[in-house]
């Protein structure tokens, strides 16, 4: 069950127009704190994103499924019926039994998962499916986002990172 903080972030960038993608990264980023935290680990970021999304469509965030061909079938329909869940009105209690077969499985999964190291691992990998274009924009953007000090504090690291490679 997702945190109140968390629903409670995912309505506000609702609120604010902001992409469905954008409202459940609340759920991922929560997910990894999780991790962070102990409370459980994941095998991979991957399978920290997918338990941060499925629990974003149940929440009622609208997320479709991915379509053919970007997910295996497996996770598309589990993806579907998330998402059904989560449209749908009526509440209904997860069966106690089989919440703490997934806490336990999960429980005994690492936590290195959520390392800022492996994060952008997957991170990278994810923009590299992307292609340059996007990644280009992407950085334009981030240095539009950054100011003057900072670009420079930046410049200034990646001569010294540059000196120190030879």
């Amino acid at each position: 069950m997702p945190e109140k903080k968390t629903i409670e972030r995912a309505h506000q960038d609702a609120s604010e127009g902001k992409a469905p993608s954008t409202q459940a990264g609340e759920f991922v980023r929560e997910e990894m704190e999780h991790v962070r935290e102990g409370k459980h680990g994941a095998r991979s970021p991957q399978q920290a994103i997918a338990i941060g999304l499925s629990k974003a469509r149940r929440a009622g965030v609208k997320l479709p499924p991915p379509s053919k061909g970007k997910a295996p079938a497996r996770a598309r329909v589990q993806a579907a019926r998330d998402y059904r869940k989560g449209q749908s009105s009526g509440e209904h209690k997860p069966s106690p039994r089989r919440s703490r077969a997934v806490s336990r499985a999960l429980k005994r999964e690492g936590g290195q998962a959520a390392s800022h190291a492996a994060i952008g691992r997957q991170a990278r990998a994810s923009a590299r499916k992307r292609g340059g274009a996007s990644r280009r924009q992407a950085a334009a953007k981030a240095v539009r986002a950054k100011g003057a000090t900072r670009l420079r504090q930046a410049a200034r690291k990646a001569a010294r990172t540059r000196q120190a490679r030879g």
